[in-house]
């Protein structure tokens, strides 16, 4: 393998392939990169056997070859070198990769390419396209609300339902559920249901930052694969086995409250009511009550523990219905408050002890249930 390549590109391209490098493993070439002369441009490769990244970068391509590397200590080096151009040349009786750039020279000791996992090819299944936009909207809107604890590893994914024209997202760890359904660019051939793990859909929503062309998605249930495709950035990763809650069950048909409330001002009582909450379990406590004749309704937000003190906020909300009370986790709130783009957020509720559901006000495409935690008042 000979070849040439500016050290900005190599650079990129090491930093988007080895986010799927693996940290802890039983198979010590995951820790490896993998490079190889493709149609006239270098490949990069990276896997952890749950998720695998490929990019390829433009290179003036003289030997075709292939070698794979350590990660780190090849994205550090290069990382480390002026943006010129770096030459690399493998020697295959030694596989050593030799790097030149500017007056820098190193040698890295590889292992054959042979040995590196084969990336999974996507065939069959279904295949659509989704505008970078909506793709970056929805999972934004859901990704936080999936599970990190592994005791139930269906809740660590996003249940990714298509249909027709839209796909819907849903994530759940047991407390909280979001749920968001978005356009496809292109309809799908036959409804699929999948559970994504999060961590891809986390990974993708960060390679797709620079990205202006539709997101082309494969996904292949019968084989547990999804597929993908950037400019120049292929993602694979595994479905997650196992069924997903019914989670339309979890959503309440009914609420006896609707309180109609500024995002800026719910997330900025909450953010200060969180400061008090620490010690408190992170509990906070909402009280809503009905406007009089003149004065408008109001939300209280409030905290406290025993060895602090207590904070209490006020804020201005349209409320229909009686007067209620619910305690949340303080968490829950920011992290849902944090994504809204819109100015008003409806919060319905029925009891103390029943769920809140929270939904953007102009938006039916979203909605995020909450859990209220039990409280003395």
């Amino acid at each position: 393998m000979k070849l040439s390549c500016l050290q900005e590109n190599l650079n990129w391209g090491l930093g988007v392939v080895g986010r799927a490098v693996a940290a802890r493993t039983t198979l010590p070439i995951t820790n490896n990169v993998l490079l190889a002369t493709e149609s006239s441009r270098l490949k990069l490769a990276a896997t952890n056997l749950e998720m695998a990244i490929s990019c390829w970068i433009g290179a003036k391509v003289e030997e075709e070859g292939s070698i794979t590397v350590p990660a780190r200590l090849l994205s550090d080096f290069i990382g480390s070198l002026p943006n010129e151009k770096v030459s690399i040349n493998l020697s295959q009786q030694t596989r050593t990769l030799g790097m030149k750039c500017a007056r820098f020279e190193a040698r890295i000791s590889g292992v054959d390419a042979k040995d590196f996992p084969p990336i999974p090819k996507v065939e069959g299944g279904i295949t659509t396209k989704v505008e970078v936009e909506a793709l970056r909207q929805g999972i934004s809107h859901v990704v936080f609300a999936a599970a990190t604890e592994e005791s139930r590893p269906v809740l660590t994914g996003i249940n990714a339902k298509f249909e027709g024209s839209t796909v819907t997202l849903a994530a759940a760890d047991g407390f909280r559920l979001a749920v968001y359904t978005m356009p496809l660019a292109e309809a799908v051939s036959k409804a699929t249901e999948v559970v994504i793990p999060a961590r891809t859909l986390a990974e993708l929503n960060r390679l797709i930052a620079e990205q202006e062309e539709p997101v082309e998605i494969m996904v292949n249930p019968d084989k547990g694969q999804a597929l993908f495709k950037l400019k120049n950035i292929e993602l694979v990763s595994q479905l997650i086995q196992g069924t997903f809650p019914n989670y339309s069950q979890l959503i309440p048909q009914s609420h006896t409250t609707k309180a109609t409330i500024s995002v800026a001002d719910f997330l900025r009582a909450t953010k200060t009511a969180s400061i008090f909450a620490r010690d408190g379990s992170g509990i906070i406590r909402l009280v809503v009550t009905p406007g009089a004749e003149m004065a408008p309704g109001k939300v209280v937000v409030s905290a406290r523990s025993e060895e602090i003190g207590d904070d209490v906020g006020e804020i201005d909300a349209v409320v229909e219905g009686e007067e209620s009370k619910i305690a949340f986790n303080g968490k829950y709130l920011t992290d849902v408050l944090g994504v809204l783009h819109e100015t008003q957020v409806a919060l319905e509720m029925a009891s103390p002890s029943s769920p809140g559901v929270i939904r953007p006000v102009g938006s039916e495409n979203y909605l995020h249930v909450v859990m209220p935690m039990f409280v003395q008042w």
